[in-house]
């Protein structure tokens, strides 16, 4: 429990009492857990929100929820990876840019239009609501464990997320990701697409990761996140719409 709640403080804004004993690994296989704590209460207030104003509205407001809940603690890296990824810049040159705390006319330009799609997919989600905005944001925050299984820390020991990296994950560690694939089964068709798009997008990001940097930092697992929540809303959201 100390762990989950652990998960949850690191990438939340929830009040959750004293910080918990910080264990790296604990955190990390913990965030499909924590993903679903998130997803609950979006499910939770879209219930009262859908059945107060349309359908976009209700979309725009999840979204602005979801920012909320954790701190915009993704948003960040979003731009963050966005600046320092577009262009040619070598490998040094996108690191430092990332590490710089200001956000550049790319970082904008992708937490924009990210937040745009979640909007419009989340207005047109019809079939299984509840239960695709419950498990899409722990699907989206599984994939960071994917990504700091199957690539470096890019920074290396000097990096402030390098404690993240220190203890390999075996594949019994990923045990908790099985929550959110047996719930999809439940959307019937649309749970296929949702575990397609998770894994084609999860494995083109760390091919694109890889390809940039040779590795990867939290900016880039943050950007990951987004950027995965989004595509899964656009997936459990064919065919549907008011």
């Amino acid at each position: 429990m100390n762990a989950f709640i652990a998960s949850l403080q690191f990438i939340t804004a929830i009040p959750m009492g004293q910080p918990r004993p910080f264990d790296p690994k604990g955190i990390i296989v913990h965030f499909p857990l924590a993903g679903l704590a998130i997803g609950l209460i979006l499910a939770l207030f879209d219930l009262f929100a859908s059945a107060v104003w349309p359908p976009l509205v209700a979309g725009v407001l999840d979204v602005v929820l979801l920012a909320v809940v954790t701190g915009a603690f993704h948003l960040d890296g979003l731009a963050d990876a966005a600046d320092g990824l577009y262009g040619h810049h070598e490998r040094g040159k996108a690191l430092a840019i990332m590490k710089d705390s200001r956000v550049g006319a790319m970082g904008l330009v992708a937490v924009t239009c990210v937040l745009i799609v979640k909007a419009a997919a989340v207005g047109n989600i019809a079939h299984g609501r509840f239960l695709a905005l419950m498990i899409v944001p722990a699907y989206a925050r599984s994939a960071m464990m994917v990504g700091i299984r199957v690539l470096p820390y890019a920074r290396g020991k000097e990096g402030t997320g390098s404690a993240f990296f220190e203890t390999p994950l075996s594949a019994v560690d990923f045990k908790y990701l099985a929550v959110p694939v047996i719930l999809s089964l439940f959307l019937g068709w649309q749970g296929l697409l949702l575990n397609l798009f998770f894994a084609a997008a999860t494995m083109a990001m760390i091919w694109f990761y890889r390809k940039k940097l040779a590795g990867i930092t939290g900016d880039l697992l943050g950007a990951m996140t987004e950027i995965l929540e989004a595509l899964l809303l656009l997936a459990v959201c064919v065919g549907g719409g008011p």
